[in-house]
């Protein structure tokens, strides 16, 4: 298989941020975390497919749009609106949320896993992979794809709308079992596991099924835990303007970077074999470079192939 034949899906929300700056600014642009991945692959040059849930309202077409003019299909179950995220930004650039939010793909979910049957790398992530009912449709697809295609995975927990805490970390236990790559957050891996060492967690969900669990850690870098090794690398320098979409672009782009080598998803689906140190390290470099771009620009923006021929400052 050549690498422009990769056929990469994306399942999860799309929203509408509505963001309050400091300055008492308020902007409204189309985000979402797993629509911000999409995003960031389509940039890339990957065309993938995003498995969404979205009105046929002004801003449903404004998210269509905007994905669009980056390489990104749409594939939407109808809403009767279009989801919102408010966004509250500090003088940090660091931002909260609000959400108005639904998700259920119940009545397109055979068409969909007839989609994401045919694909290569599949991601699922955040909001839609807890809030009921459409939680239980993303493990479904994930289920359907188990082995046959490579699962990423981000969490990315918004406690904003978390009503049931347990039935949160189970629904998050359950997708970190049945995925290759999981990327967290330290925060997310706070909240699931309240307490706990961070790289201790990162091995124990090695143990239990991803070849790769990435655990950023803002200013302070990445870490990536395989079943040999742990590998840490800074966080590149750069002036915040805010951090939204960070983590989105950092998730992208190591998605791209394994559907680039074919020796890294060898090692991602074929038993027997690992990561090498080395590989796990130009992952992180590179994801972490492409987040350092975000944050320095307004909204989730993320970067384009020649942003990132660019060397970064570590």
């Amino acid at each position: 298989m050549t690498e422009r034949m990769l056929r990469l899906v994306v399942v999860g929300e799309a929203v509408i941020d509505i963001v309050h700056r400091a300055d008492d600014v308020v902007d409204e642009a189309p985000g979402g975390s797993p629509a911000n991945t999409a995003l960031t692959l389509g940039r890339l040059g990957r065309r993938p497919t995003l498995i969404t849930r979205l009105a046929e309202d002004v801003w449903g077409a404004g998210v269509r749009r905007w994905l669009e003019e980056s390489d990104v299909e749409v594939d939407a179950v109808p809403a009767p609106r279009t989801s919102t995220a408010a966004a509250h930004v500090d003088a940090n650039g660091a931002a909260s949320y609000d959400f108005d939010l639904e998700w259920d793909l119940g009545a397109d979910i055979a068409r969909l896993e007839a989609l994401v049957g045919a694909a290569d790398v599949v991601h699922v992530g955040s909001i839609a992979a807890v809030l009921e009912p459409g939680a239980d449709h993303v493990a479904a697809l994930v289920r359907s794809v188990r082995g046959r295609a490579i699962v990423t995975y981000d969490p990315n927990i918004r406690p904003s709308l978390v009503d049931d805490p347990d039935r949160v970390r189970q629904c998050v236990a359950a997708l970190v079992e049945l995925s290759d790559v999981v990327k967290a957050s330290d925060e997310d891996l706070r909240w699931l596991h309240t307490g706990c060492d961070l790289v201790e967690v990162a091995r124990d969900w090695v143990a239990r099924g991803p070849r790769l669990v990435v655990v950023t850690l803002g200013s302070d870098g990445a870490i990536g835990v395989t079943a040999d090794d742990v590998v840490a690398v800074p966080a590149v320098v750069t002036s915040v303007i805010d951090t939204v979409g960070a983590g989105d672009t950092f998730m992208g782009v190591l998605i791209d970077s394994i559907a680039g080598s074919d020796e890294l998803r060898a090692s991602l689906s074929t038993a027997g074999h690992s990561i090498h140190s080395s590989a796990v390290e130009s992952l992180l470099r590179r994801s972490a470079h492409a987040a350092a771009i975000t944050v320095s620009r307004p909204g989730a923006d993320p970067p384009r192939s020649a942003d990132l021929a660019t060397p970064a400052a570590h």
